[in-house]
C-alpha cells in the first residue's frame, strides 16, 4: 500500500536528508518516505544557516563529528557526483577563527590542549600573529585568537541538495506535505498523520524537522527541551577590498563575520525570545554589529548593508546540542534535532551513525550515546563551553 512505508522521516532538510541517503547507500531495502513540508525549502534552516564548518569544540563528542564530517565536505562534490555532474559546495577551508582578550586566552589555551589531544589542528595565535592573517584588523584590545586552518565555510543549500538527490537516487520517496501529529499506540510508534488527515505507516519513524520538531512531538507526549530560536544574519559590502579573504571570524562580542563571495555576511547570538519568526531587522544590524564591525576592521566603517535573512536554530535550551537517537518508552521513534545550529557541520556524521543505529541497532562508525535523550533525566548533560 502507498500510505505504508517502512521508514518515515519527518523534515526533508539536510539532517533528514542524510538520513534517507545513508540508509540507503548503506544497504537498506525498505521504502523510505521523507516528508517535507516547505516544498521550496523557503524556510527551511538549512539553506538560511550562516554555512560555517568548526571543528573548534571542547567536548569529545562534538570534536568526533566535526572531524568525520569535515573528511567526507573535503570530498563532497566528487564522492556525491551524479552522471559525472560534481555537487559543488564551494566549501572555503579559509580557518575559523575565535579572537581572544587577555582574560579568555587562558580559557582557550585549555581548548587548545584538548583539541590536539582528539586529533584537530587548531592553534593559539598571539595578537602579532593574527595579522598575518587579517592584515587589517584592529588587535589593540586583543590577546591573540583560537585558529584552525582546516575549518572554514561552505554553501548548504548545495550541500542539502546534494544530499535530496542522491537519496532520491537511491530510491527515497519525498512528498512535500505537513506533518500534523505522530500515530502511536501504547509505547510503539505506529505513524504519522498529515495536515489533511492522511495517515501514512511504518514502525519506524525519525523526527527532523528542525525548529518544528519538538512541537510535533510534545503534541504526542513525548517532549524534549527544544524550542525554534530565530537568528538573523546580514550580507553587506564595502568601498575597499581587504587584501586577502577572511576566516569565519568570531569577535570576543559574539559577532562573527565572514566574506560570501566578493562580499561579507555577518551576525551574532541576539538575546531574542523563542519563536517562529522571519523577519530581519535592519536596526539590528545598525546598532549592534555595524559598531563592532567598524571598530574591529577599519575597511568596515564604510559597510553598505545590502539584505538580510532570519532562520531558525533548533535551540536545545538545557545544553545547546543535538539530541540523537531512540525516545525511551516509544519503539520505533527516533530524534535527530536539537542542534542549536551544528546541523550543517555535523550533518554526514550524523546520517552515518543513526543509519547504523536505525539498521543494526548499534552505533559503529561514531559512538552517539553521550547525545541520547536520556541524558536530560539521567543528569549527564554535554556541557559545551565554545558554543556561538
Amino acid at each position: 500500500m502507498s500510505n505504508r512505508a517502512e521508514i518515515i522521516i519527518i523534515g526533508g532538510g539536510v539532517i533528514g536528508s542524510s538520513i534517507a541517503y545513508h540508509l540507503l547507500k548503506d544497504g537498506f531495502t525498505g521504502k523510505i518516505l521523507v516528508f517535507e513540508k516547505d516544498g521550496l525549502y523557503e524556510f527551511a534552516s538549512t539553506p538560511r544557516s550562516a554555512g560555517g564548518f568548526r571543528q573548534l569544540y571542547t567536548t569529545e563528542i562534538n570534536m568526533q563529528l566535526s572531524k568525520y564530517s569535515l573528511q567526507i565536505y573535503k570530498d563532497f562534490s566528487k564522492t556525491m557526483a551524479m552522471d559525472g555532474e560534481e555537487v559543488e559546495i564551494d566549501f572555503k577551508q579559509r580557518g575559523y577563527l575565535f579572537l581572544a582578550t587577555e582574560k579568555m586566552m587562558g580559557k582557550f589555551e585549555n581548548h587548545l590542549k584538548l583539541q590536539n589531544k582528539n586529533g584537530i589542528n587548531s592553534q593559539l595565535l598571539q595578537n602579532n600573529d593574527l595579522l598575518n592573517i587579517i592584515p587589517e584588523l584592529n588587535i589593540t584590545d586583543l590577546a591573540g585568537g583560537l585558529y584552525c586552518a582546516e575549518s572554514g565555510y561552505l554553501d548548504p543549500y548545495s550541500v542539502m541538495q546534494g544530499y535530496i538527490k542522491n537519496a532520491k537516487n537511491l530510491g527515497a520517496e519525498y512528498i512535500y506535505q505537513g506533518i500534523d501529529s505522530l500515530i502511536t499506540e501504547q509505547d510503539i510508534i505506529k505513524g504519522a498523520r498529515l495536515i489533511d488527515g492522511t495517515e501514512y505507516f511504518a514502525p519506524i519513524i525519525v523526527n527532523c524537522a528542525g525548529a518544528w520538531a519538538s512541537i510535533l512531538s510534545e503534541k504526542a507526549g513525548l517532549p524534549l527541551p527544544v524550542v525554534p530560536l530565530p537568528r538573523q544574519i546580514f550580507q553587506f559590502d564595502i568601498k575597499q577590498p581587504l587584501k586577502k579573504y577572511l576566516p569565519l571570524t568570531m569577535d570576543p562580542t559574539g559577532v562573527y563575520f565572514r566574506h560570501e563571495g566578493e562580499k561579507f555576511i555577518s551576525g551574532y547570538a541576539e538575546e531574542i525570545e523563542p519563536g517562529i519568526d522571519f523577519k530581519w531587522r535592519r536596526s539590528a544590524f545598525v546598532e549592534h554589529i555595524w559598531p563592532v564591525l567598524a571598530n574591529r576592521i577599519k575597511n568596515f566603517e564604510n559597510a553598505k548593508i545590502e539584505r538580510g535573512w532570519s532562520g531558525l536554530y533548533d535551540f536545545n535550551t538545557v545544553d545547546h546540542n543535538a539530541i540523537l537517537g531512540e525516545y525511551p518508552n516509544m519503539k520505533g521513534y527516533f530524534v535527530a534535532f536539537g542542534f542549536s545550529g551544528h546541523g550543517m557541520q555535523q550533518a554526514p556524521a550524523v546520517g552515518k551513525c543513526l543509519s547504523e543505529l536505525i539498521r543494526t541497532g548499534k552505533y559503529e562508525t561514531i559512538d552517539l550515546t553521550p547525545l541520547r535523550v536520556e541524558r536530560f533525566a539521567e543528569k549527564q548533560l554535554i556541557i559545551e563551553d565554545a558554543i556561538y
